[in-house]
């Protein structure tokens, strides 16, 4: 492996982390003995189209720094390649970063351990969850989950898990469940009215919320939780479980396990990694080893 590896920064995550901790993190693998070189980029894409040209170049590793929607245009520069993918997680959840077991807004201690573990050779091969051409890492959300995701990308304020409870309480007062199809492994199509259908790549969104508890990132398959079609009041009991992935086991929580799934529902978005992907229907598939990670 070579010793030049890009760090692939966002400057505005975490209300400036992602700037700030770019510094921390390169002196902790230049003192490693690495040559770094940072990536910003104008835009999104602009910083896609950087980050595609380091990994075609060779680079030794993409070590992305920011949050899940930092993690997530990672993912396409190097998924499908041998490019070994690292995470100095600053961001709002950071969910695909303790799914690695990676430090959280720590960009020293992410810095050292992702130097040490390109230095040992500690790289794994996971899953991915693919949607045309866009790929996730953690969780696709639909239905009552991604409309609290999109109320908490809104929200300035607070920030980490306490956005996504608050957001969550703002929801409640006009969600309905939605009837939903869903379609697994090209079988037959399921009909139900659903709070919402989490597909699950790895374990938790929303900043640790372990909606597929289940999920393993190395299996070739989706955990996918359908919570029914609860009450107000029955949500407000279930949903705070997720935290400990103790809702599983509600009599309105269903657990499939698919390579591939099809979701349909009317007025629903679909987001995956934190990001909106685009209203439902949707199709993913589970790609076995779609991506190399520096792990712990």
């Amino acid at each position: 492996m070579t010793s030049e590896i890009t760090l692939f920064v966002n400057p505005t995550a975490g209300r400036g982390r992602g700037a700030r901790a770019a510094q921390p993190a390169a002196s902790a693998l230049r003192a490693a003995g690495f040559s770094v070189r940072t990536v910003l980029g104008e835009d999104a894409s602009d910083a896609l189209v950087r980050a595609r040209a380091a990994v075609e170049g060779g680079t030794g590793a993409l070590i992305a720094v920011g949050g899940d929607g930092m993690a997530g245009l990672a993912l396409r520069a190097v998924a499908g390649t041998r490019t070994p993918l690292g995470l100095v997680a600053v961001g709002t959840g950071n969910d695909f970063a303790r799914a690695l077991g990676l430090p959280v807004r720590e960009p020293a201690a992410a810095g050292r351990m992702i130097a040490d573990a390109l230095k040992c050779g500690r790289l794994r091969d996971i899953d991915l969850g693919q949607v045309g051409d866009r790929w996730f890492g953690t969780v696709l959300a639909s239905g009552f989950d991604s409309r609290v995701n999109d109320r908490g990308n809104r929200m300035r304020w607070p920030t980490g898990r306490l956005k996504y409870d608050l957001a969550m309480i703002a929801e409640l007062a006009g969600f309905r469940p939605v009837p939903y199809r869903i379609r697994l492994d090209g079988g037959e199509v399921r009909e139900v009215e659903a709070t919402l259908v989490a597909v699950g790549n790895g374990t938790s969104y929303g900043g640790g919320m372990r909606i597929c508890p289940g999920a393993d990132l190395t299996d070739g398959l989706f955990d996918i939780t359908v919570v029914g079609d609860c009450s107000r009041t029955t949500l407000l009991r279930v949903f705070p479980r997720v935290y400990r992935g103790t809702h599983v086991g509600h009599p309105k929580v269903t657990v499939l396990r698919a390579a591939r799934v099809e979701i349909a529902a009317e007025g629903v978005t679909g987001y995956a990694d934190g990001e909106p992907l685009g209203p439902l229907p949707l199709s993913a598939h589970c790609v076995r080893g779609g991506v190399r990670v520096v792990g712990p």
